[in-house]
């Protein structure tokens, strides 16, 4: 497929709060910041809360009855992006982040007629919020994760908050979003939307 700077894109962020809707989430709101961001780039997506799915923990692409990761893990394979979304919680992912990791996983075992994974290709960002330091921390588990699973990873592939130790502050409650998270989150989004197209016109070879 030929691809230039106007083709248009697709992403989905996965949002592991461990808050089911309608509660209000930090990283939700992150999420959504970058989707707009990368809807600058000509990026359309959408966000799926985790939370409000029955996905169930295993490491496979379907677990049977009433395991909702089969319709999502269909909308991340067909998008360019996944944008993973997670609050820090004792210095690590959520466990609904590792739950998803942990699905992502089954990708391993699924290729194409070539060898390539159903992943490859499509390129993966991390969003991070808490109350204390971690944000590397967990970007650096994610990203593992994320590669090892197939998907690429541009430059400065992380946004991220995090507030002072020991205080009770959210992203939600800030006035307004600090300038650095801002300049972050759109650098992340121009470098994830520019290495996607060049993936679209060069695609991996065969395995």
């Amino acid at each position: 497929m030929e691809a230039n700077e106007s083709t248009p894109l697709r992403a989905v962020a996965l949002v592991c709060t461990l808050s089911p809707s309608p509660a209000a989430s930090s990283s939700e709101l992150l999420a959504r910041q970058t989707l707009d961001a990368l809807a600058e780039h000509g990026v359309t997506g959408k966000s799926i809360r985790i939370a409000d799915h029955d996905v169930k923990t295993g490491i496979s692409t379907d677990l049977g009855e009433g395991d909702a990761w089969p319709d999502i893990r269909e909308t991340v394979l067909g998008t360019d992006i996944l944008i993973l979304a997670t609050p820090i919680w004792l210095g690590h992912p959520s466990s609904v982040c590792q739950r998803v990791m942990e699905r992502l996983n089954a990708e391993i075992g699924e290729t194409d007629d070539e060898g390539r994974m159903l992943t490859y290709g499509k390129v993966a960002a991390v969003c991070v919020v808490g109350n204390e330091d971690g944000a590397h921390h967990v970007s650096a588990e994610l990203f593992q994760g994320l590669n090892d699973c197939g998907f690429t990873l541009p430059p400065n592939a992380v946004t991220y908050w995090v507030g002072e130790a020991m205080q009770g502050t959210d992203y939600q409650d800030l006035d307004k979003t600090p300038e650095k998270t801002d300049a972050t989150t759109k650098t992340l989004a121009a470098n994830t939307a520019h290495l996607a197209r060049r993936l679209k016109r060069n695609v991996y070879p065969p395995s």
